[in-house]
């Protein structure tokens, strides 16, 4: 672009065809209304469905509209990843295409930023009375978990809907993070920040994206991402077993001088697995954090980027 817009709005996209249309007539009049230079940068993560053909369409019809396409699927934080690093703008704005944070909130951030000279502005979930019970109580116990390694710099209740200025862009580009968690990475940088609080929405068509499975995974790429603790906690875990078998020891040595030494199956095996799944439980927290090295050492790019509507067509290059 010949000049960059003040304002980026980017939005990671994956089979969303029967979301696209609506959020499309939902966003666009309020950054028509912002009377500022604009662009949405529409990251298609290897969409399997018709949504690459509805993006095509939605840009025909509005210039404003960028698509960055993958070569093929690579999580939503690389669609976010991408975005963020591609956008242009002096402020980006990430948000979802399912509808359930309201893009009436962006006017809002912008506003906030620019008068409080902000780098960062959070989108916080004051109600999160759509979800179903059991999403609003994992939910609220990985922001206490989160919070709890982090400190209380990382919001409770912000998502991935937020603002940054090119300060804090520029920022999270130079970090080194091979599988990026800007729930932690964008508190972690203490940029003056600030809060826009609003009522999350019903998800306005389609299904979930974020299964059970993904945001058990979520969870665990923040921990281990962002904090060595799990290590410690092996480290504990072992020296409480370490006391459990020395107290076993003595009970066996007090038991056998009285004569009162019985057969001990039971408590000789119970000890076994206590052992036994303390040194696995220890194991795997060694490997994940093993497997985590061995993934950056191997330094393979989280994403390829097969197509973007501002550069030349059908052109692969990496993302880092």
């Amino acid at each position: 672009m010949s000049t960059a817009p003040l304002l980026s709005v980017v939005m990671p996209i994956y089979n969303e065809q029967e979301a696209l249309p609506l959020t499309v007539e939902r966003l666009r009049p309020i950054l028509d209304g912002l009377g500022v230079a604009y662009e949405v940068v529409g990251v298609d993560d290897g969409s399997t469905d018709a949504t690459p053909v509805l993006m095509q369409k939605i840009r025909q019809d509005w210039p404003e509209f960028r698509i960055v396409r993958f070569a093929r699927n690579s999580g939503h934080q690389a669609a976010l990843t991408a975005g963020i690093h591609r956008a242009f703008g002096d402020y980006v704005v990430s948000i979802d295409a399912d509808l359930q944070d309201p893009p009436e909130k962006i006017p809002e951030m912008l506003e906030l930023a620019r008068e409080q000279g902000l780098d960062i502005v959070y989108g916080v979930r004051g109600d999160r009375g759509t979800d179903t019970f059991f999403k609003r109580h994992t939910a609220g116990a990985y922001y206490w978990l989160m919070r709890k390694l982090v400190g209380k710099r990382m919001p409770n209740q912000a998502g991935d809907f937020r603002l940054l200025s090119r300060a804090a862009v520029n920022a999270l580009k130079a970090m080194p993070e091979h599988q990026p968690v800007y729930r932690l990475l964008v508190p972690w940088l203490g940029f003056p920040s600030g809060e826009v609080v609003y009522v999350r929405e019903e998800r306005v068509a389609g299904s979930t994206h974020y299964p059970l499975s993904k945001m058990v995974r979520l969870a665990l790429d923040s921990v281990t991402n962002f904090s060595a603790a799990p290590l410690r906690l092996a480290t504990w875990l072992g020296l409480f077993s370490f006391l459990v078998c020395i107290a076993l020891a003595l009970y066996t040595t007090i038991a056998y001088a009285l004569g009162s030494t019985v057969p001990g199956w039971s408590s000789l095996f119970i000890g076994m697995l206590f052992i036994g799944a303390v040194q696995l439980v220890c194991v795997g927290l060694l490997g994940e954090y093993v497997g985590r090295i061995y993934s950056a050492v191997q330094a393979r790019p989280a994403y390829f980027v097969g197509y973007d509507s501002a550069e030349e067509p059908d052109r692969y290059g990496t993302g880092e």
